[in-house]
């Protein structure tokens, strides 16, 4: 059986990581495999957790080459680009990640990439087209653009205790902060202070129900995912007419506006094309016809696209750039 010469494009997150190979001579997808997550590399079990999700996804894609029946085909890896939560580009942590990388795919360094993940959506977003921006909301925000001339600029995605506006955790944050202050008289009361709390099993007309949510905000397993649970709460009442819940919807949508045009500015885009990811832009439409509506105003003719492609596709196009430019660098020398 001929050996098979493949690149590998991996997608690396907190919940699972996806391998997606394709024939190194050729465009094909050939074949994909999950692993479990990753966590940030400087956490304690980091390392090891990037290791066992880059060799189980690969080991579980290469599974799927053979046909039923017989034996997966032998393979050769040439090279791999990873996308991963967590990678600061320039930082000491993506240099770490990619020599761990290259380590658990037994390659040389000149043919791995590691970047982030914002990245990776990024490069498979926009396909055929020369420059855009990538703008995610999910339980956390990121945008990253790129220009016709190579360049790119990345706003967001500090961490959700410092900067989360856009996210679904800030609007349902933002919803439970605003439902405390209709509790204690700050501001009026409405429906949307008995929905969220009915979210947080706890009646809205229990004297002691504040408190109860100010013990539940802290628990361990609360966090950002707490939150960020909240957020179809908001957006439900919201589109019910709820002004104190759009208003949520609205200085939400607006934030990621910005961080649009920030990136349009710095980077010279006019009339970006722009395309929303991540579960919040996905799954709660009322967002994104906000965000879609802020850009009309304040950055004219960005539009809201579709993207040609996801973050496992835009990691194989950077493993493709990597292998031709190993290739380029072996000949000139």
């Amino acid at each position: 059986m001929a050996e098979l010469r493949l690149i590998a494009g991996f997608d690396a997150g907190q919940t699972h990581t996806t391998c997606r190979l394709s024939d190194a001579d050729g465009a094909a997808v050939l074949a994909e495999g999950q692993g479990p997550g990753v966590c940030h590399l400087a956490a304690p079990e980091g390392p090891a957790r990037l290791r066992s999700a880059l060799q189980e996804s690969w080991a579980q894609a290469c599974s799927q080459l053979g046909t039923a029946g017989t034996a997966p085909a032998p393979t050769r890896l040439l090279a791999a680009a990873i996308g991963a939560s967590g990678i600061e580009v320039g930082a000491p942590v993506q240099a770490a990640a990619r020599e761990l990388a290259a380590q658990a795919l037994g390659l040389p360094l000149p043919r791995v990439v590691v970047t982030g993940d914002e990245r990776t959506a990024l490069r498979g977003a926009m396909g055929r087209h020369r420059g855009g921006i990538v703008v995610i909301s999910g339980t956390g925000m990121i945008a990253v653009g790129r220009n016709p001339a190579g360049l790119e600029h990345r706003c967001g995605g500090w961490g959700w205790l410092l900067d989360g506006a856009g996210s679904a955790m800030d609007i349902g944050r933002d919803g439970l902060a605003l439902s405390l202050e209709m509790a204690d008289g700050r501001q009026p009361d409405s429906p949307l202070r008995a929905r969220l709390w009915a979210g947080l099993d706890v009646h809205p007309d229990d004297p002691h129900a504040a408190q109860a949510i100010k013990a539940k905000v802290v628990e361990p397993n609360f966090g950002a995912a707490g939150f960020a649970r909240l957020a179809p709460l908001v957006m439900a009442a919201a589109s019910e007419g709820d002004a104190a819940a759009a208003a949520v919807v609205e200085r939400s949508a607006l934030a990621l506006a910005q961080m649009v045009i920030t990136i349009s500015q710095r980077l010279q885009l006019e009339a970006p094309p722009v395309w929303p990811m991540g579960g919040a832009l996905e799954h709660l439409p009322l967002l994104r016809a906000r965000l879609a509506a802020a850009l009309e105003l304040r950055c004219p003719g960005a539009q809201l696209l579709t993207p040609d492609g996801d973050a496992c596709s835009g990691a194989l196009a950077l493993a493709r750039d990597c292998l031709a430019s190993s290739a380029a660098d072996g000949a000139a020398n």
